[in-house]
């Protein structure tokens, strides 16, 4: 298992608790993103840089990630594309997608799509509060007790 982070949207919130489950639980982490990344050093993390472009660390992902995996990304698209290799997606506020969520998930996000190419102004997320870092720390605690076997 390895988990791979969508890095270029992921609060540094986020990658810092990424970091320290990689160490605590010995499970190799990757960042993929387009920008230069500046993890603490550690024989658990590596980078991953890809071209410029709007899903192109996604796109590596996606190709990369296998059964089993974890994600971490707010993507939906790149969610359900994991989701049906049979890794696991969690996003930065700690919502585990399943098969049967992201539909959902992707049905929504593809509807507000829509409405933004009408011109209507359909917001944005909410800034990342402590409740959310706090319920991603947890959720990504009780994944990795479930299904990380240590090496």
């Amino acid at each position: 298992m390895q988990i791979w982070i969508d890095a270029d949207a992921c609060p540094n919130a986020i990658k810092e608790i990424l970091y320290r489950a990689a160490e605590r639980v010995r499970v190799p982490l990757v960042l993929v993103a387009n920008a230069i990344l500046r993890p603490p050093p550690s024989k658990y993390i590596r980078t991953i840089r890809v071209a410029a472009g709007p899903d192109a660390a996604d796109d590596e992902i996606a190709r990369r990630c296998e059964k089993g995996d974890l994600v971490i990304t707010a993507g939906i698209p790149l969610a359900a594309d994991v989701v049906a290799k049979g890794a696991f997606a969690l996003n930065p506020r700690g919502e585990l997608y399943t098969e049967e969520t992201i539909r959902e998930r992707l049905s929504m996000r593809n509807f507000m799509d829509d409405l933004r190419s009408t011109g209507i102004d359909t917001g944005g997320p909410s800034a990342l509060s402590p409740k959310d870092r706090q319920t991603f720390a947890n959720n990504l605690d009780r994944f990795l007790t479930r299904w990380h076997k240590p090496t």
